[in-house]
């Protein structure tokens, strides 16, 4: 595209212009005409390129007196002049408006008489983005906007049943808007009617504030008819800096400005008072000489390639952050060179220390994570671990070992959003490994040795168990301040909220789903005491253990407590440890736990099943605080049924619900040898789930013996005086 330098001179800075505006009455220049009509014609506008009063050709201005008042056009783009606001960098003219079947307009749907295409390409100006939309009105009216035959915008109207609409407000309703591309300078309207309405329909490059204003005085058939419509344009913007030399074609006004242009589409400014060395501003009287051959400026470009950054002319290059164009030649390395190299050797120097620095400080870092990784390795009881595992002559599966990163990555850091629960050792986050399997990992709280125990005891029981019905270990990590074990996330927690309506969802388990729990829990309960490669007891059977899974399959958790014991043997401690509700009362008084210890957890499970009510219950009675007494006593009063669940109640036969009641009776006897073993318990309960009521083999023996159930309840009064000590679990409970 071939035009004249001034043909595309820019722009004027904002601050010369308000110090111009301050200082003189005119804001046009010495002996140029200031006003045509009613409108303002301020610098660099002008009427008259040939007496210099306007910065170039593409600024010039016609005042037209043919009309009264007179209007200004500017010439090279032969558009009314409406206002001119140099602060902004734009100029509001009228833009003629395409139309079809219009009546009382110079155009109609036969011929055009205004231009069919706006070309600014030989002119300083663009269409302004921010200020102007594209707008087409009327029914049915599919308008686009093309530049060089190439559509590159448009919208569509959709037709109202009213005649006349009001207009408030361009949503598509009889009017369509769109916003247009940036640096827009070639504008060809098309219209298409879609239905052939033959109603009168227009499209238009309106000032979008104009429109917004005047769209509430005139219903949208008035707008339609107007050949032409207030639209803005803008032109260049400051990017970066510049030198004019002394020698070249400058010009300098009595304004104290001097200009010139690098290139076709750039300029050079010059300004007193606000001016640029090295990017700092700073006051002068007159334009700072850089050298005595040189002046430093501001530059500012127009670029119409559709790109964010500005083309930069020869001798200058961009910025690093592409925020402006610089002179490629700078004074300062030919007056300092010395300076300049010794400089840059002391930064090359201060960058090698500064590196060597940061690599021993790295270096440092990682051998004290090895270092603390190891002290939290023995302290963690890897070395334990280790010995367990050697000693087991190799009955236990081998489980990974993860690292502390994978498992951070897992649990995002350990957010709070994915805690699963926490309880008495330790808290169970959901997460999700690298290779897409979801886990739960149980981060313990306990880090003193004697603790530390039961920690390691549970990795080495859980890695004996290959059971379905128990929760897999995975693996564990060592190498953290706390002990932490990877375990198959189980997704629907644990029954003890199911059970007892604590989930915000409405579900309740059926009898079957309930008798399929009983059932089989009790099978890993029974592998794990007489299947197993050493017989394993949990010592903590309760509700809130047994997990349950994506298709409310039992399996039993958290073995913290359990101990691994030799064929015929029990276990003997000096600490009870249990929850409250669940502990089997022998084992309170002897402290010697036995298989019959777990039986008679389970039996408060299946009470739990067969009733839906909570173990303990502080809310309750003193004669119902107790779930085990209160239920036996009703059994011996022939009263089960106030106590059995409703849902239990209508959908099982009274037979099968007597076989389970008697079960749970001969659990909970307090003389441990009369209680069944768990493979005893299997067995019934999978009579019960296989007969559905019918005749039962192993239907209970109604001579069991009597007992005091007041007896139940003195251990936890004498608790206080005994030898040995009890940990119970009750807030979960309550």
């Amino acid at each position: 595209m071939q035009f004249r330098i001034h043909f595309v001179i820019p722009i004027i800075l904002l601050l010369w212009l308000t110090r111009t505006w301050t200082a003189s009455a005119s804001l046009a220049m010495p002996g140029c005409q200031e006003r045509c009509g009613d409108v303002l014609i301020p610098y660099p506008f002008g009427i008259g390129y040939e007496r210099n009063c306007s910065m170039g050709e593409g600024f010039e201005v016609i005042c037209n007196t043919s009309f009264n008042p007179p209007k200004p056009f500017i010439k090279i783009i032969g558009m009314e002049l409406l206002q001119v606001s140099v602060n902004d960098m734009v100029v509001q003219v009228m833009s003629p408006v395409r139309s079809l079947n219009c009546r009382n307009t110079t155009s109609s749907s036969s011929s055009l008489a205004l231009p069919e295409v706006v070309d600014l390409s030989k002119s300083p100006f663009v269409f302004s983005r921010e200020s102007n939309r594209f707008t087409a009105i009327g029914c049915d009216n599919f308008a686009t906007i093309s530049q060089y035959g190439k559509t590159i915008g448009g919208c569509m109207s959709i037709c109202d049943a009213a005649p006349n609409v009001t207009g408030s407000g361009c949503y598509g309703l009889n009017c369509c808007q769109t916003t247009i591309p940036p640096n827009l300078y070639l504008l060809n309207m098309s219209i298409t009617n879609i239905n052939s309405t033959g109603r009168c329909m227009s499209a238009s490059m309106v000032d979008q504030d104009w429109f917004n204003y005047n769209s509430f005085d005139e219903n949208y058939n008035e707008l339609s008819k107007r050949e032409h419509v207030p639209v803005v344009l803008e032109w260049g913007r400051r990017f970066g800096n510049c030198r004019l030399s002394k020698s070249s074609d400058i010009f300098c006004d009595s304004f104290g400005r001097c200009w010139g242009s690098p290139a076709h589409d750039s300029l050079c400014v010059c300004i007193r008072s606000s001016l640029r060395m090295e990017g700092i501003s700073y006051i002068s009287d007159e334009c700072y000489e850089g050298s005595k051959d040189n002046y430093f400026c501001d530059f500012y470009c127009i670029d119409r390639s559709g790109s964010k950054n500005c083309t930069c002319p020869a001798g200058y290059e961009n910025s690093q952050h592409g925020d402006g164009c610089y002179h490629l030649a700078e004074p300062v390395t030919k007056k300092f060179p010395l300076a300049i190299l010794i400089g840059c050797l002391a930064a090359f120097g201060m960058i090698l220390l500064l590196i060597g620095s940061w690599w021993m400080y790295k270096l440092a870092k990682k051998r004290n994570n090895i270092k603390l990784k190891e002290k939290y390795f023995k302290r963690n009881g890897g070395l334990l671990m280790q010995q367990q595992l050697s000693s087991s002559e190799g009955n236990i599966e081998k489980t990974k070992l993860f690292t502390s990163k994978e498992l951070e990555k897992a649990t995002d850091n350990y957010n709070e959003n994915r805690i699963l629960g926490q309880g008495g050792q330790g808290t169970v986050y959901k997460g999700m490994l690298v290779d897409g399997r979801i886990v739960a990992i149980k981060k313990s709280i306990m880090v003193d040795e004697d603790k530390l125990e039961q920690f390691i005891n549970e990795v080495i029981i859980l890695s004996q168990i290959n059971h379905r019905n128990v929760v897999k270990l995975l693996g564990s990590c060592l190498e953290t301040e706390v002990p932490l074990l990877v375990y198959e996330f189980i997704p629907n927690g644990t029954l003890f909220p199911v059970l007892h309506h604590q989930i915000e969802e409405e579900f309740l388990l059926t009898w079957e789903m309930r008798l399929r729990i009983a059932v089989e829990v009790a099978s890993a309960l029974s592998y794990l005491h007489s299947s197993a490669s050493i017989p394993i007891y949990h010592r903590d059977i309760k509700s809130s253990n047994i997990l349950l899974d994506d298709k409310y399959r039992a399996k039993i958790s958290d073995f913290g407590t359990s101990r691994s014991v030799a064929v015929d043997q029990t276990h003997l401690t000096t600490q009870v440890l249990g929850t409250f509700g669940y502990l089997d009362p022998e084992y309170f008084q002897s402290s010697q736990f036995t298989d019959k210890s777990d039986v008679y957890s389970f039996g408060v499970v299946l009470i739990e099943l067969l009733t839906g009510k909570k173990p303990i219950s502080s809310f309750q009675s003193e004669d119902e605080r107790s779930l085990t007494t209160h239920f036996l006593f009703l059994m011996d009063e022939n009263r089960l049924f106030q106590i059995i669940d409703a849902r239990v109640a209508k959908e099982s036969r009274k037979e099968d619900i007597m076989v389970m009641a008697n079960l749970a009776r001969r659990c909970l006897n307090l003389n441990g040898k009369k209680r069944p073993t768990m493979r005893e318990v299997t067995i019934e309960l999978e009579g019960i789930r296989g007969s559905q009521g019918a005749a039962f083999s192993y239907v209970i023996d109604q001579s069991y013996e009597e007992v005091d159930y007041s007896e139940m309840t003195r251990p936890w009064d004498t608790a206080s005086s005994s030898d040995t000590s009890l940990k119970i679990d009750t807030m979960r409970l309550l």
